[in-house]
Order: C-alpha cells, then structure tokens, then sequence
C-alpha cells in the first residue's frame, strides 16, 4: 500500500471518529435536557390544562397555566392563592381553586358576602354581580385548607366535599400561557 492510500485510510477513520465524538456529545446533550425537563417538572413547575368553568372568568376553559411548585417551599399558601390539587375524591384528577381560609378561620357565606371570622372580604377577582347560595359557618381545621372556585354557582369545592389537607398541595397557578391572547399573570 502507498503512502497516498495510508493517508486517506488515516482521513477516513479520524473523520469517523469525529462523527462518533460529535453524535456522542449531541446525545448527552439531549439526555442532559431531558433530565433536566424532568427535574423541572417534578421539582420546579408543571403545565396544567382547565377542563371545566369552575375559575371562569378568571380562568377560562381550555386555559393552560403554569404551576410552581416552589413558591411553597418559602411561605405558606395565602388566602386568594389560585392553588392546585389532587381531587380529594378521586386523587388521578387535579382541581385549581382559590385558597379562601386556612385552619383555625371560620368561613361563611352570606348576602353574596364572603366571611372570614366574622368580617367581610373583599373578592375583586369575582365577577360582578355574582349571587350565590349561604354556607356555614363552619371552622377549617389545622393542617386545612378550606377552597372555592371563583365561579361559585359551578363549581365543586370545600363546600361539597370539606377541606382540603394542607399537605396535598400540588403548587401556585402563576401563568396563564395560552392560548396566546390571554397571556398573563394569575391574580
């Protein structure tokens, strides 16, 4: 075998090895964004999609939102938090509600009026003119939520099913992402 032909046997097998350098590295980098996707998903913050009416009009059906998930991590969730949940009746589905009391506060619903402990709240994020039907008092228990949806006449909450444990939060709606013309932060 001539010189020429060694050179080219010695081209063709480092240009292979390249390719193979290359198509290594172009895998790790996908594993490592795939790892990482995950991790960011069960640790930092999850899409969900709103399937029924329940926060209209603050979120409407077929909105997707983000959920953060470490928002917790440094604080309790706070009274008007839009909160998300395993379904207590059924643990495979998720429900978003806003977070109206917390353990040891007494809730009542009264004249269209929202109570806590005996004072009004004010609910700006309802819709105007809302009417509802009276509930309670009742006392959330500590380590409880007690959760309703911002669309109060269609919607499946603490009234019908009772508190929600503390432990069971999923995290924060922050986003809504799409669709596009609704992009915004969740009040």
């Amino acid at each position: 075998m001539d010189q020429v032909e060694q050179g080219e046997l010695q081209n063709d097998s480092s240009e292979q090895e390249e390719g193979r350098k290359r198509l290594l590295e172009m895998l790790k980098s996908l594993l490592i964004a795939v790892v990482l996707a995950i991790l960011i998903r069960m640790f930092v913050m999850e899409p969900f999609f709103i399937p029924s009416a329940s926060m209209v009009p603050n979120l409407q059906v077929r909105d997707r939102i983000i959920v953060s998930k470490v928002n917790y991590l440094l604080r309790e969730p706070q009274r008007g938090d839009v909160i998300v949940f395993p379904f207590p009746k059924n643990p495979s589905r998720n429900f978003v509600k806003r977070l109206i009391a917390v353990g040891g506060e007494t809730v009542a619903l009264r004249d269209n009026h929202l109570y806590i402990n005996g004072r009004v709240v004010p609910e700006n994020y309802l819709p105007k003119g809302i009417t509802f039907q009276d509930y309670g008092p009742v006392t959330v228990p500590e380590g409880n939520y007690f959760v309703l949806g911002d669309n109060r006449n269609n919607s499946e909450d603490s009234r019908y099913w009772n508190f929600l444990p503390a432990d069971t939060v999923i995290g924060k709606a922050v986003v809504i992402y799409w669709p596009v013309d609704r992009i915004r932060f969740i009040r």
